[in-house]
């Protein structure tokens, strides 16, 4: 069992930026594999930054060069750094983990979420 405890967010202007932290638990698995998913009310959760094992990102088209996804191993903390942001953006923001060392983009492949944590952006 793992526990995902989000921190950052908010709301900013377009153009702006923020971040989000996340921090997990300790686990017993010999490899995880990390991601951030955002979710607008009505639509389905998506991913926009996975991590995996060895720390290798993959980001969603509309948010490359825009996101970054990084890690520090030493402190369990999952990072994402949001620049240029746009009103698209606003969203509930989660971090997810689940076993394995390669991440996918798919929702089903986690098992273990965070609270989630608003992100607002105004035109």
């Amino acid at each position: 069992q793992m526990e995902l405890v989000q921190s950052g967010g908010g709301s900013v202007q377009a153009g702006g930026s923020l971040s989000l932290s996340c921090a997990f638990s300790t686990y017993t698995y010999s490899s995880i594999s990390l991601a951030w998913f955002r979710q607008v009310s009505g639509k389905e959760r998506e991913a926009v930054e996975t991590s995996d094992y060895d720390g290798r990102p993959n980001s969603k088209d509309s948010v490359k060069g825009r996101f970054t996804i990084s890690k520090d191993d030493a402190k369990n903390t999952l990072y994402l750094q949001m620049n240029s942001l746009i009103p698209e953006d606003t969203a509930m923001y989660y971090c997810a983990a689940k076993r394995g060392s390669v991440a996918t983009m798919m929702t089903l492949s986690y098992k273990f979420w965070g609270q989630g944590t608003q992100v607002t952006v105004s035109s």
